[in-house]
């Protein structure tokens, strides 16, 4: 009997720690924009050129990753894009896309 009720217990205490996390946090659809704004973010996407294989988006995503500045890079190589989060007051556009073309991957702002 002792072990159901700690069963149950340990379910409800579970299930209560999820429902605490959905109410606790922020929606993943909240305007990300204005949440950029607030911290001084910027997002500019890149057109990435000669990206052929598995490692290019990795090369990619460190060159761009070593600007003073760049929060984070998500790099599609379907798309051959990369989306860059960065403050604007430390890094620019042209030079998070001059630091990808010097590891051999030319990347011109497209957004």
């Amino acid at each position: 009997m002792k072990r159901i009720f700690i069963i149950i217990t340990a379910i409800a205490v579970i299930g209560l720690g999820g429902v605490m996390t959905f109410t606790t946090f922020p929606a993943a659809n909240a305007d990300s924009e204005a949440a950029q704004a607030l911290v001084g973010e910027h997002t500019a996407t890149f057109a990435i050129e000669k990206m052929t294989c598995a490692a290019c988006p990795i090369t990619v995503r460190k060159a761009m990753e070593r600007v003073d500045g760049v929060k984070s890079v998500k790099v599609d190589f379907d798309a051959k894009t990369a989306t860059v989060v960065f403050d604007p007051s430390t890094a620019t556009p042209d030079q998070i896309g001059e630091a990808s073309t010097n590891a051999g991957y030319p990347a011109k702002p497209s957004s």
